[in-house]
């Protein structure tokens, strides 16, 4: 199993721990992303990605290594702490640069059999509007399977974070962990998922967008194709 993590800040607080928690369970090849250390750019709203190609991104070459490291993962862990409800400015400049990914325009194929975990802490509330920044865009992008977990621990360190939290954190995602660990190679996405494809495959057999309508075509997805039903999509199943 390859795990890919993005955090969404350099410091290693408690959504680091919780998030390296969840990823030592899992017992998998693990890659690691922080931001804004690995990647600190914003989009600049050009528009290329969505009209054109996404390689014509200003940050296509420095946001490669991540998208790779994606597109190569069985499970993605998104981690970020609570900033005024919501995610860090580096995920979400971060995840604006995938915009092009949402299934509205190109999703990657892969995605459909991927598993996610959005991860938030705060030391009191905001953890809701929080994950909801993040599963948006995995829901977006065809994520088959996305498990959220926010805490609230109630101190700004996790050295401060109470011992009796800690075992229930510890509870936790122990059955996050289990359940991933069971439905890799076998997870397909929910009706929610089915459903809104099938509204942008109507939508793509008279788009507007060239490059959207001909990333579908392509794919055989305006057709009787579907992206859960590919072999290529079954990751760990078929390795």
């Amino acid at each position: 199993m390859k795990v890919v993590m993005i955090h969404g800040q350099s410091h290693k607080g408690s959504t680091y721990h919780i998030a390296e928690m969840i990823a030592e369970k899992l017992k998998g090849e693990i890659t690691e992303f922080f931001l804004p250390k690995d990647f600190d750019e914003f989009c600049v709203g050009c528009a290329n990605c969505f009209e054109k190609s996404e390689m014509l991104c200003p940050h296509y070459e420095q946001l490669k290594p991540i998208t790779e490291a994606i597109d190569q993962a069985d499970v993605m862990i998104l981690a970020s702490p609570v900033y005024v409800y919501h995610v860090t400015g580096a995920m979400k400049a971060f995840l604006d640069h995938y915009g092009y990914r949402w299934m509205v325009h190109r999703p990657e194929e892969s995605m459909f059999a991927k598993q996610a975990v959005c991860i938030s802490t705060a030391a009191g509330r905001g953890m809701k509007s929080t994950n909801r920044d993040m599963a948006d865009s995995t829901f977006f992008w065809g994520v088959a399977k996305t498990y959220k977990y926010g805490v609230a621990v109630a101190a700004v360190s996790w050295d401060n974070v109470k011992p009796d939290l800690k075992k229930r954190i510890d509870k936790k995602t122990t059955a996050i962990a289990n359940r991933i660990k069971k439905n890799v190679g076998y997870i397909k996405p929910g009706i929610k998922t089915k459903a809104f494809f099938h509204i942008v495959r109507l939508m793509q057999k008279n788009g507007w967008n060239e490059a959207d309508i001909n990333y579908w075509d392509e794919k055989g997805w305006t057709e009787k194709k579907r992206p859960w039903k590919m072999k290529t999509a079954g990751l760990d199943k078929y390795r």
